[in-house]
């Protein structure tokens, strides 16, 4: 670390992970998508924002996870996993209701959860395939970050209960700029391609700060110093 705020050497390092390519490949199947099956904006905004939802799950799943370290942490866990998923799906929901509309979705059944998640997966044919690509990285992630590499010892529910907050708000400010484009430019393509480009860029960015957290432990563990960061 040279304490800049991006140094290539960086990027390097953090692509010497393979599971990093996984996640930049699903990063990029849109694109494909968008070729091969002729996706416009609508599903890759329901597509983007059904990944918010797979997040939710998956720190859910974190947010328990960490619940078994101690009794402290279980504790915790039984006031913030409630707490998290009504709070956190309300989010998801209002976004939900936005996009569906700016979208121009019909307006029936707008207003419940379920109805939304329907449209969002009947946005086009391929849908449930991407987003159980995903899922299945999200679930790499996990098993082999958050269960192999122990950071379930070193986390706790309140942790991990606001760590997707920052992503997805800068996901949904995404969506909102890469669409707005995609929706009002008389070529809607170079618009669905800057929303593309959008999310590959935050998810390199995540990529490297994955890369960094891992360099601070061993850093941790190679001067003896106890740095949960």
């Amino acid at each position: 670390m040279t304490g800049r705020f991006f140094d290539p050497s960086e990027l390097v390092r953090a692509y010497r992970d393979p599971l990093s390519w996984v996640s930049l490949a699903v990063d990029l199947a849109p694109v494909w998508a968008v070729f091969v099956f002729g996706w416009t904006a609508t599903p890759l905004v329901a597509l983007y924002w059904l990944e918010n939802l797979v997040i939710g799950v998956f720190t859910i799943l974190r947010m328990i996870g960490t619940a078994l370290s101690s009794v402290v942490s279980f504790a915790m866990a039984l006031f913030m996993v409630p707490f998290f998923f009504f709070h956190y799906g309300m989010f998801c929901f209002v976004h939900g209701i936005f996009v569906r509309a700016f979208a121009g979705g019909e307006d029936g059944g707008a207003f419940e959860p379920v109805s939304l998640i329907q449209w969002a997966l009947g946005t086009a044919p391929e849908m449930v395939g991407f987003v159980a690509a995903i899922a299945g990285v999200s679930l790499l992630f996990y098993v082999f970050d958050f269960l192999g590499r122990g950071e379930y010892k070193t986390s706790n529910p309140q942790a991990e209960m606001f760590s997707p907050y920052g992503r997805i708000v800068t996901l949904h400010i995404a969506i909102i700029l890469g669409a707005g484009v995609a929706f009002s430019l008389n070529e809607p393509l170079a618009g669905v391609l800057l929303l593309i480009f959008i999310r590959v860029v935050f998810g390199i960015v995540m990529t490297v700060l994955r890369r960094r957290k891992r360099d601070a432990k061993v850093y941790a563990v190679a001067t003896g110093v106890d740095d949960d960061a």
